[in-house]
């Protein structure tokens, strides 16, 4: 049974879309998008060069860092690729979305990412270093209590209520 047919309702994927089937490694695949439309850019490497890149004049300085090689930094790719996804359906969706866009995505990721002492490019000063290493995480027992997952998915009735 799919999310539809369960009456389950995403408000982030057009109407009767399924979310994207995770990869091997566990990441989902490129969002669906609406029928009859596509991205502009065809994925996140070709939007980080041709879109955000020559948009962002800031020097490089102990308060800002970027790493021209921001794919060897999973947490970058991570955010990239959803600042990506973001920017494409805001575009697809027409309407005023360009400052939303800025404000509500850029201006919260960028900050991260291009922190010195707390983003992925910190080390990356004057050139590409990844000296830190990735967070490991120990099985929990069985017994650990453990919260219920939450989700951003509604059912279609509330939506409906």
């Amino acid at each position: 049974m799919n999310n539809a047919e369960a009456g389950i309702v995403n408000p982030h994927l057009p109407t009767g879309a399924e979310p994207p089937a995770p990869q091997e490694d566990g990441c989902a695949t490129a969002p669906p998008w609406p029928a009859g439309s596509s991205p502009l850019y065809p994925d996140t490497a070709t939007w980080v060069a041709e879109w955000l890149c020559p948009r962002m004049e800031r020097e490089i300085t102990r308060t800002v860092e970027w790493c021209p090689r921001w794919w060897d930094h999973p947490e970058a790719v991570e955010r990239l690729d959803a600042l990506w996804e973001a920017w494409e359906f805001g575009r697809i969706g027409g309407g005023p979305w360009k400052s939303a866009w800025w404000l509500t995505h850029a201006d919260r990721h960028l900050p991260r990412l291009c922190h010195p002492d707390t983003g992925p490019f910190g080390h990356c000063h004057t050139r590409h270093r990844r000296d830190t290493k990735a967070w490991t995480s120990e099985p929990a027992p069985n017994e650990a209590p453990m919260p219920a997952p939450t989700t951003t998915l509604t059912t279609k009735e509330h939506n409906d209520g």
